[in-house]
């Protein structure tokens, strides 16, 4: 009988897939198509199918009827820790919050269904038992556990990137360009995250957002220290009349070192982290080309 509900159940996740390829193509994918015949797409168009996330099977599938307890399975505090992960990840285009809480559902799903297929090919019932809860509590976080890993993976990008930016703003602004100037220079020329994040408070500027309050903005997206600490001091500078060139030679530098500064420390954990697999992986394979030859010969000798 599990294993008959099993195979129930995988035949309907297939039947729901099947479905869900066959529904009509969103507004978006309507668009791309038509735009295909003129030739390239644009820029903002080709950033956002470049940074389009997920299978657009996942998408559908998320849009129907599997995600439809989404919502009644997210609170309000999920729904503000998804939106400010979302933020740090960057808002890809293609997973709004809106589907991203309708995908928790289908994560549910989905864990169900691993749980109760290999619960019951591994121990029968006693397995089925064990394997529905443990998968369904993997797969109404799984979306949450990706989209943390996704933010954590961008904001390490953005550390990365940041003194090459900045490096390239004090270039600008000593050349004779204002902030503003040298930002649009800094997001066009180069890419990144760093380079999206300026794109976007451009933008938020553009339509009526002021400086300060796009630049505080800014510092609500990211989780990096040394970012949010030049945008509290450019803040400042403009609030005190600070040369900004100042400021952004000196956390330039101060950036630089603490790359620097963590290459360093990242080199001195090698040592640590290969110990364990020379020790486990190596060191055998030493002793017994070294020691086993000699292990033979005693072998051979107490045995006569």
């Amino acid at each position: 009988m599990p294993a008959v509900l099993a195979i129930v159940t995988l035949a309907a996740a297939g039947a729901l897939m099947v479905v869900a390829v066959g529904l009509p193509p969103t507004a978006r994918e309507r668009v791309m198509a038509a735009l295909t015949p003129f030739g390239r797409l644009p820029a903002a168009l080709a950033a956002a199918r470049l940074t389009a996330g997920p299978a657009p099977l996942l998408a559908r599938l998320a849009d129907g009827p599997l995600g439809a307890a989404g919502p009644a399975m997210t609170g309000p505090r999920a729904v503000r820790r998804l939106q400010r992960w979302l933020e740090y990840a960057g808002s890809p285009p293609a997973w709004p919050l809106a589907r991203l809480i309708r995908a928790r559902s289908l994560g549910l799903c989905g864990g169900v269904a691993a749980g109760l297929f290999f619960g019951t090919a591994w121990a029968g019932v006693a397995g089925l038992v064990a394997g529905v809860p443990l998968g369904a509590a993997i797969g109404a976080y799984l979306v949450d556990l990706l989209l943390l890993n996704a933010a954590q993976k961008r904001q390490e990008q953005m550390l990365k990137h940041l003194p090459d930016a900045l490096d390239a703003l004090v270039i600008g602004v000593e050349a004779g360009l204002g902030l503003d100037a040298a930002m649009a220079q800094v997001a066009t020329y180069t890419t990144g995250p760093v380079a999206a994040e300026l794109t976007r408070t451009l933008q938020e500027m553009r339509i009526g957002s002021a400086r300060a309050t796009a630049l505080r903005a800014l510092a609500d997206r990211t989780t990096i220290r040394e970012l949010r600490t030049f945008l509290t001091a450019l803040l400042q500078s403009g609030e005190l009349g600070i040369p900004i060139a100042d400021v952004l030679r000196e956390h330039s530098r101060e950036t630089r070192m603490k790359r620097r500064q963590r290459a360093e420390e990242m080199a001195q954990k090698v040592p640590v982290k290969i110990l364990l697999p020379v020790l486990l992986c190596i060191f055998p394979a030493m002793f017994v080309i070294i020691l086993g030859p000699g292990f033979l010969n005693l072998m051979k000798t107490f045995g006569h």
